[in-house]
């Protein structure tokens, strides 16, 4: 048994009292904090990752914001949209492939393709003239692009496809896929795009015209 009160036992423990206090004081080295199990690390990207996804669908909705393709019912078709007027609005000698002055034409046979009582809505009272349009493919069929312009050049299109199965009925939504402004909505069968590179109140002003005239 060890005999707490031997003097050489009190006198070894001066000694490493002495020689190693300063030691057990000293501040822990910062390094030391961020050493942690990896699996922590990855646990917290993921919580940041879910949690920056769930606000930025829920900004989008609150402020008009576009959120990522697939976050929200109708915005893949919103990009498709985007991008189908990128390529033919920029278009000089044929950016339409059945021009306005065949407009029944064009209407009966772009619904034929679809399978949808299709419509062009005039726009000539928001300052836009049909141009004319063109069937597109879709990733569930064919779709329909009418083209509008006004005076200045600057043009407008409207993508229309039919609903799917998997797509949710939708109030208006706006996106931005580059320089293209988009309000996008689905009702009943069908579901619209009207794509331009101008401003987001006068694209919703255009969209609201178009709405009146097609869901009456």
């Amino acid at each position: 048994m060890i005999d707490r009160d031997d003097p050489s036992l009190a006198e070894d423990k001066a000694v490493l009292k002495r020689h190693f206090d300063a030691v057990l004081t000293e501040p822990i080295p910062a390094r030391m904090y961020l050493r942690q199990p990896r699996w922590i690390g990855y646990t917290r990207v993921a919580l940041v990752f879910v949690a920056g996804a769930a606000l930025g669908g829920s900004l989008a909705m609150l402020n008009g914001t576009p959120a990522p393709a697939g976050t929200l019912p109708g915005a893949a078709m919103a990009v498709r949209a985007a991008r189908a007027h990128a390529i033919y609005a920029s278009e000089v000698r044929h950016p339409v492939e059945v021009d306005a002055s065949q407009q029944d034409h064009l209407v009966k046979w772009l619904s034929k393709r679809l399978g949808l009582e299709l419509k062009a809505p005039v726009l000539s009272g928001e300052g836009y003239d049909l141009l004319g349009g063109r069937l597109l493919p879709g990733p569930d069929g064919p779709v329909a692009q009418f083209m509008y312009q006004e005076p200045g050049g600057k043009r407008l299109t409207l993508y229309v496809t039919r609903r799917s199965r998997a797509e949710q009925v939708t109030a208006f939504r706006f996106a931005l896929e580059g320089s293209v402004s988009v309000f996008y909505w689905i009702d009943r069968d069908s579901g619209y795009a009207l794509s331009g590179d101008i401003d987001k109140t006068a694209l919703a002003r255009l969209a609201n015209a178009v709405y009146k005239q097609l869901e009456p």
